[in-house]
């Protein structure tokens, strides 16, 4: 029996659902049950009925999935897999920050710590940031956190006065205007579309066709008759693009974007994490109940 057999296997005898973010090892997406972005995989825990969510992502992510299914098992395959942006920001520099900004309205990227997303008032991702912000009374003060240049992004598309934490994604962080221009000129005629981490999104939008969040990434390369398009994100995303699409090449901007943190889970991690059920990932109740709100509102948005 093949390794992915066994996971296939497995996932039936625990009554499991395997989520798996875009930027997983090729071998992990191809077994998972949905491949997608935060709020996709967020939407989706939430609607199986399975009694095990395991979770081939990112901690922020498993936690997330807990909060909003507190009934249920949910796994991290390795626990070594962290994020860098989540780490950028803790609940007491939260904390002190609000202090000085009372009354204001906390937009949370979802790339938080359940700790943060519980001091927080929304949360949202990449795809749906835009629409949380415009939900939020237009005289109310907004602090937006942690990653530096979505918020500058979405400030730019709403018209929105927002204090933003100076944190970012640091693979995200060294796409910056030159990098994207180079690749143009290298590359005349190919659409270019660019996740709004990238370093100084809002300056790399004179390279860019498109800014989209990595599931709108998805729905482009699907949709796309180009000859070429040009990826400004992590290299993951790369072998779902070439799936939905054969006949278009997809180039990487950067063919060394890639999060050390996403590549951890490897398909024996999945493999013996279902096998031993773990790792499991709890979050304190009090933490849970504060941050589930905030989450519930990314959700509907």
């Amino acid at each position: 029996m093949s390794l992915a057999e066994e996971v296939l296997r497995l996932k039936d005898a625990r009554n499991a659902v395997l989520l798996a973010h875009n930027y997983q090892r090729p071998e992990v997406q191809d077994v998972a049950d949905f491949v997608g972005d935060s709020l996709y995989l967020s939407r989706k825990a939430m609607e199986s009925d399975r009694a095990v969510i395991v979770f081939a992502g990112v901690r922020f992510m498993a936690e997330t999935a807990k909060i909003l299914n507190p009934a249920r098992t949910v796994l991290l395959p390795d626990l070594k897999a962290g994020c860098g942006l989540s780490d950028s920001i803790t609940a007491e520099q939260l904390r002190a920050w609000k202090a000085e900004h009372p009354g204001a309205a906390v937009v949370a990227y979802i790339n938080t710590s359940a700790e943060v997303k519980a001091e927080s008032d929304y949360c949202c991702t990449s795809s749906n940031a835009i629409k949380v912000v415009e939900q939020i009374p237009p005289d109310q003060e907004i602090l937006f956190l942690p990653d530096m240049f979505l918020g500058d992004y979405v400030r730019r598309r709403t018209g929105r006065s927002m204090h933003l934490w100076v944190g970012d994604c640091p693979v995200h962080a060294k796409l910056r205007p030159e990098v994207l221009a180079h690749a143009r000129a290298d590359h005349p005629g190919a659409p270019l579309i660019a996740h709004p981490e990238c370093g100084c999104a809002s300056q790399v939008l004179p390279y860019v066709d498109r800014v989209l969040s990595t599931d709108g990434m998805l729905r482009f390369a699907e949709e796309t008759r180009a000859p070429e398009v040009l990826v400004a994100t992590e290299v993951g995303i790369l072998h779902r693009m070439h799936k939905l699409n054969p006949t278009t090449r997809f180039s990487p901007i950067d063919s060394g974007a890639i999060c050390p943190y996403m590549k951890e889970i490897s398909l024996e991690d999945v493999r013996d994490s279902l096998a031993e059920l773990r790792y499991e990932i709890d979050v304190p109740q009090d933490v849970a109940d504060r941050a589930r709100r905030a989450l519930e509102r990314m959700v509907a948005a």
